[in-house]
């Protein structure tokens, strides 16, 4: 005998539009007009996307004891500035139209411009674009140990990535097998580098098998390749380093690197020893995003930290241009927003502003500009670019925004013998 449930909404901000859903239905027989045309990655559970009130939310069906502790996971990373899908709630109670129970199912926000790895292998894709890809993971695991998450389930199925200025930002998209503590051991740490291998080694072969890989690139290198970039960046960002006294620019280097890397540095454990002839430095990493929030505080725009360095370099140059160096730095900021960033995104038509988030736009314009310019051997105006850029190379562009599946292929040059 089956016994009545209740229909449960566990959100923090729960919008009542939710129960006009189907969840008396398994998610696999949801209804097509309720569904999003999104490409899905590989996962062990029932994933869809979801129409709701203007947005697209991901639902995937799980036990109620992961759900609710892959909800709290997720809320915990969001609120450390770690790179993760957000969690919107948890539906439970759900019975079919004779009384039999469903699984819960776990909301999470679909984040916008993203693309799982294996629709950005689509069509095949050279050695570069794919260690772009790599980095982008590497990057991810390193953010997200530094914070005490152990993943336990490393895999390029199990990330998001998005476009960032010719390189790819990465982001969690499930934390079920998760946890959070205080630190990492190196143990532990291993652990995840050793699954890691496995599982990207694993993907690429499948892509391989699938005619998706270009035939120079090696799973198992390329898996290696990955721990390799790992552990290079959480030695960059975490290493004791020794010099003599009169090297004290060093300093002032390791910090500088960090934040050519994307970290901010909170503090500095500076230690000499007892002769005073030399120092050991040992930073403390904050965290990733330096570009981005400097970029945030100055315009207001919250864009991938690459974006983020390619708009600064823009900003700076503007500013070099116009001969305004002496003018206070937000003034110039905002003055570069309204004049060189906006009229860009503007100039986009309408019915073409799905393709790419806005600042990867910027970021095409200038490179569009600067192939021109080399080719024709004059300097080509922002608004020649902009133009070009549009006719010729956005045009062609899957829209991005909802129905996806291309490569990160290099972005296609198209000198437009412009009058």
């Amino acid at each position: 005998m089956t016994t009545t449930r209740t229909l449960q909404i566990t959100s923090a901000a729960p919008d009542p539009a939710l129960l006009d859903l189907p969840w008396h239905l398994p998610l696999e027989n949801w209804p097509a007009n309720r569904l999003a045309t999104l490409p899905r990655g590989i996962s062990r559970h029932v994933v869809r996307f979801v129409n709701l009130s203007g947005n697209v939310l991901a639902a995937k069906e799980i036990t109620e004891e992961f759900a609710r502790r892959e909800y709290g996971l997720l809320r915990l990373l969001r609120r450390l500035g770690l790179p993760a899908v957000e969690p919107l709630g948890i539906i439970t109670g759900r019975t079919d139209k004779n009384g039999e129970d469903l699984d819960p199912v776990l909301l999470t926000r679909h984040l916008q411009f993203s693309l799982p790895y294996r629709a950005v292998f689509s069509q095949t894709m050279g050695p570069e674009p794919v260690m772009r890809l790599i980095d982008a993971q590497a990057v991810l695991m390193v953010r997200l140990h530094l914070s005490g998450f152990w993943w336990g389930d490393v895999s390029l199925s199990n990330t998001l990535f998005r476009r960032d200025a010719g390189a790819f930002a990465a982001y969690l998209v499930d934390a079920e097998t998760g946890d959070l503590y205080d630190s990492l051991s190196r143990g532990q740490r291993e652990h995840d580098l050793d699954l890691a291998r496995t599982n990207i080694a694993g993907e690429l072969m499948d892509l391989e098998a699938g005619g998706l890989l270009d035939e120079a690139l090696d799973p198992v290198k390329t898996a290696d390749a990955f721990i390799e970039r790992y552990r290079t960046l959480w030695s960059e960002l975490t290493a004791k380093e020794a010099f003599e006294t009169d090297e004290r620019w060093r300093v002032d280097a390791r910090i500088r690197r960090l934040n050519d890397l994307g970290f901010d540095v909170g503090e500095l454990n500076i230690n000499t020893d007892v002769t005073g002839t030399s120092i050991e430095i040992q930073p403390k990493v904050v965290d990733a995003g330096h570009h981005r929030r400097r970029l945030l505080r100055l315009t207001g725009l919250d864009v991938e930290e690459n974006q983020a360095r390619r708009l600064l370099n823009d900003l700076d140059t503007y500013r070099a241009a116009t001969d305004r160096q002496s003018v206070d730095e937000d003034v110039i900021s905002h003055e570069w927003l309204a004049r060189r960033f906006e009229p860009v995104v503007r100039a986009v038509p309408a019915d073409l502003r799905g393709k790419l988030a806005p600042a990867e736009v910027f970021h095409e314009v200038l490179e569009h500009g600067w192939f021109i310019s080399e080719n024709q051997g004059r300097d080509v105006g922002i608004d020649e670019a902009v133009a070009s850029y549009i006719r010729n190379v956005l045009v062609h562009r899957p829209d991005e925004q909802a129905v996806l599946g291309v490569d990160t292929q290099e972005m296609p040059v198209v000198i437009d013998p412009i009058a």
